[in-house]
Order: structure tokens, then sequence, then C-alpha cells
């Protein structure tokens, strides 16, 4: 009996096919539009998954202004963030984030509410860190990754 061909197939970061992907943020809530993108940033969804490997695809998010949040959540959940300094303990809103993402100083992509909800649901490790970069998020419908030709996904069709 040949047992070469018994062999389990580890993928690697070259053997990996990534593909970029489209998500519409719009009429989304935020919480269940950021657990699916976590398993497209992780490659959850692809049958040559492995959980030390970076196999997962480019998200870029769309219309992320237009989220929801249900109840009073937008002004009453707090993130909390320590400086390490006394007296520099932080409290943030879900509002406040929003807002902050419109300041034109700060790097293009990177949505700060969708940050910190997407990093609590990424590894807590170089490998989340470098998942995390793979997501792109704008406020408007206009994107700059039209070269890339990403595929419009929807979401609701993901489990």
């Amino acid at each position: 009996m040949d047992t070469l061909s018994y062999k389990t197939q580890t993928p690697n970061a070259q053997s990996v096919e990534r593909e970029w992907l489209l998500v519409d943020a719009e009429g989304q809530h935020l919480g269940r539009l950021c657990s699916k993108v976590a398993k497209l940033l992780r490659g959850k969804n692809k049958p040559c998954y492995s959980p030390f490997v970076e196999c997962g695809d480019y998200v870029v998010i769309i219309n992320a202004d237009k989220v929801v949040l249900t109840g009073n959540k937008m002004t009453d959940r707090i993130y909390y963030n320590y400086t390490g300094y006394p007296g520099g303990q932080r409290e943030l809103t879900p509002e406040v984030l929003m807002k902050k993402s419109f300041n034109k100083h700060l790097k293009a992509g990177k949505h700060p509410l969708y940050l910190r909800v997407m990093k609590g649901m990424l590894p807590k490790n170089r490998l989340g860190r470098r998942l995390i970069e793979n997501m792109h998020v704008y406020n408007g419908a206009e994107h700059p990754h039209a070269a890339q030709n990403p595929r419009v996904i929807d979401l609701n069709t993901i489990k």
C-alpha cells in the first residue's frame, strides 16, 4: 500500500490563493458584520484553513458610516483604554469613534470603530496583527481598491 498518498497537505503562505472581497455595511449590525468579516480574514470559510497560517482574504468594507447598533449602544456602550500612567484611563463610545473616522489625519482605510471591534475577534498575537491589516474600511461608497477587482459578497449568505 502506498503510504505517500495519505500525507496531509499543510498550507503555507505561498500556496494559499487569496482574493479581494467587497462588503457593503449599509443596514448591517456592527457585531454580526464584524464576526463574519473575521471569518473571512482568518480563512475559516476555505477548505485549506489552518489556524497558524494567514490564509484569509483581503476585505474592503464600504458604507461603514451606515452601520447599525441596536438600542442605545451608540451612546451608552463604553470602550476603556488605559495608558499606563496614573489617571490615564480613557473612555470612548462608538459615537466618538465614528466621529473620529471622518478625521482627515487618519490613515485611509483605518476606521477606529471597526479596528476596535475586530481586534477583539482576531487572535491576540502577531498573526492577528497581520490579519487586521488585510481589512480596509471606508465611510462612503468609493474606495481606492478598484484595481484589485474585488468580488462583491453578501454577508447574509455566510454562516
